[in-house]
């Protein structure tokens, strides 16, 4: 794609260790980077070392990654999305869309918008009460205006779950609480 050097982070969609990921490039400019590994291990990078235990961790995930059909991925992201927005479908007020940002995160997200005179709460507050319930519930810092990274939609009233790291089934539970979540805080005209 025309990159010198690209880092990845090892969790999240690698799905391997958080503490890990991948340095890929050119060979000069890795080559470089080894400089900050052992023996130099008075270097800049001491404290980013890694055990042997993520390396493995790391090549796991590799190989898991590499078997991924990502249409697949793709559509069973959408599927949790969808099924998460019919879930707060009937709250007054509420409108769902499913977006995928154009760079970082690149998988679908579903964004929840509705009207907060009727539904009278923040995207904040909503945040929390779902951190707070049980099961804990984390959504997209986007949420209520947080900071949106890479073109996610970001307001006091927007909402944004996302699906790619739900397990099998988690979606009817975030879509359950967000539902009980949002009704809870609908005024009655």
């Amino acid at each position: 794609m025309g990159f010198d050097l690209v880092a990845f982070s090892g969790g999240k969609g690698m799905r391997g260790p958080q503490c890990a990921g991948l340095l890929l490039g050119r060979k000069d400019l890795i080559d470089a980077a080894r400089l900050n590994n052992s023996p130099n291990s008075n270097a800049v990078g001491r404290g980013l070392k890694v055990a042997k235990e993520e390396i493995v961790g790391m090549v796991a995930a590799v190989d898991w990654f590499l078997k991924q059909d990502d249409a697949a991925m793709e559509a069973e992201f959408r599927k949790r999305a969808q099924k998460i927005a019919d879930s707060v479908a009937k709250v007054p007020t509420v409108q769902t869309k499913i977006f995928v940002p154009p760079v970082a995160n690149h998988v679908p997200h579903l964004v929840i918008n509705y009207d907060a005179a009727r539904v009278r709460t923040s995207g904040l507050e909503v945040m929390q009460k779902l951190r707070e319930g049980k099961p804990r519930i984390e959504l997209n810092p986007a949420t209520g205006g947080g900071p949106a990274s890479a073109g996610l939609p970001s307001s006091p009233d927007t909402i944004v779950v996302g699906v790619w790291m739900l397990q099998p089934g988690e979606d009817a539970i975030v879509g359950r609480r967000l539902r009980e979540v949002l009704q809870a805080a609908v005024h009655s005209v």
